[in-house]
């Protein structure tokens, strides 16, 4: 999304200009295509408004169902597993995002496979294990680098291994 300005260090979460992300959901407005529907998911989430986004991300899956190709199913049921997340769901994040992450290495959609294992990797990082987190942030890498991402794109991937890696120094320094 071109309204993600970077990424907390601590938190792993998008910094987003929320004036424009409003904007945005307006000007949407009650479009029902599926790019719209799952936009307006993510402006959703990105806003704090969780319950509107997990509504909507589950209309969105039932489109993606009945209306969408196989992928754009897998993309529609991440966007809902980081909203479970984004609402504290932690167990059914990492079922769905594991589910999803495994039928997209299956069919050898590398992309969509280190989207979903990222986000599960956040899952963990949300839980508070981070050497979980870290495992499933490298295996991000692994698979965004055999999809080809450009190195440049790689940054919000290698921002999160090196979060993993000074949240587990600090719980061993603390333990």
């Amino acid at each position: 999304m071109s309204y993600i300005r970077g990424y907390d260090p601590e938190t792993l979460r998008e910094i987003v200009d929320a004036h424009e992300c409003r904007d945005r959901l307006d000007e949407i407005g009650e479009q029902r295509s599926l790019p719209a529907l799952l936009e307006r998911v993510w402006l959703l989430k990105v806003l704090g408004r969780l319950e509107d986004a997990l509504v909507l991300s589950e209309q969105s899956v039932r489109v993606a169902r009945m209306a969408g190709t196989r992928k754009d199913l897998l993309r529609a049921r991440i966007l809902h597993a980081t909203v479970e997340q984004s609402r504290g769901a932690y167990a059914a994040a990492d079922h769905e995002l594991t589910t999803c992450a495994e039928e997209a290495e299956g069919q050898g959609w590398s992309a969509i496979a280190a989207f979903a294992v990222q986000h599960r990797g956040k899952v963990h990082y949300d839980a508070g294990d981070f050497a979980l987190a870290r495992e499933d942030f490298k295996r991000a890498l692994f698979l965004r680098q055999e999809a080809g991402t450009p190195d440049d794109q790689l940054e919000s991937t290698l921002l999160a291994i090196d979060a993993a890696d000074r949240r587990r120094a600090s719980a061993a320094i603390a333990g």
